[in-house]
């Protein structure tokens, strides 16, 4: 991969379209609330004034797709298709033209969510870290450089289970835009190249059983399936 230099040995590598080189992975952001739709079928307010930030670890990450172990201690979980953005390059307090600079490239990506532990954790006032950052919570496709990707409005962004459809929206129904993203979130961490960040879901979130497979797509990416096994 190029225009970007790493100094550590990381455990995963997501695969970047067109290049025999890897996408070394330094840290997964991501970005809640940032579909109104979803926001109101969450039973919240999406007119707030600055975006919601939590974390996965890297080994969150599942590259490329193919079988992910439900998890335990859980009988609810949910599906979330995003839009990844990977980094090149970083720093603190970027602006909105050093923001776009950073970006390395796209993938489509599944956020899973134990949401009957998320639901409990709410409830209690407690974080709900162990509702998102458990192992094999994050389904990543192939990193497609930017400069192979036309980000439009109208872009779709979808999610079928066993071929059922489940979410279906376009990237311009997102509130936070990727440069405004990653200008927010480089106020409060000095970004990093090989950090990731997911962007957040459409509405149509809703559970996942083993045995399902699970089909996400945004046009012009490298497309994610995988299922779920015990």
């Amino acid at each position: 991969m190029t225009d970007a230099h790493f100094d550590r040995n990381p455990d995963t590598v997501i695969n970047v379209v067109g290049s025999s080189a890897g996408f070394p992975v330094h840290r997964v952001f991501c970005v809640g609330r940032n579909y109104a739709d979803h926001v109101r079928e969450m039973g919240n307010d999406p007119k707030i004034d600055h975006p919601i930030f939590f974390m996965k670890p890297a080994d969150a990450l599942v590259p490329n797709g193919g079988d992910v172990t439900y998890p335990p201690m859980t009988d609810d979980v949910h599906h979330e298709v995003e839009l990844v953005i990977a980094l090149k390059s970083g720093g603190r307090d970027l602006d909105f033209a050093a923001a776009l600079e950073a970006v390395f490239g796209y993938a489509v990506g599944v956020d899973l969510t134990r949401r009957d532990l998320q639901a409990k954790m709410k409830n209690k006032g407690a974080p709900w870290e162990i509702a998102k950052a458990f192992e094999q919570s994050a389904p990543i496709a192939a990193i497609t450089p930017k400069d192979q990707f036309e980000f439009e409005e109208n872009t779709a962004i979808c999610l079928a289970v066993n071929g059922d459809k489940k979410q279906d929206g376009v990237l311009g129904q997102m509130i936070w835009s990727v440069a405004e993203i990653i200008q927010v979130l480089s106020q409060y961490f000095t970004l990093k190249p090989g950090d990731i960040i997911f962007t957040g879901t459409p509405a149509g979130v809703g559970p996942i059983a083993v045995g399902d497979t699970v089909d996400a797509t945004i046009d012009g990416l490298t497309p994610l399936s995988f299922k779920m096994v015990k």
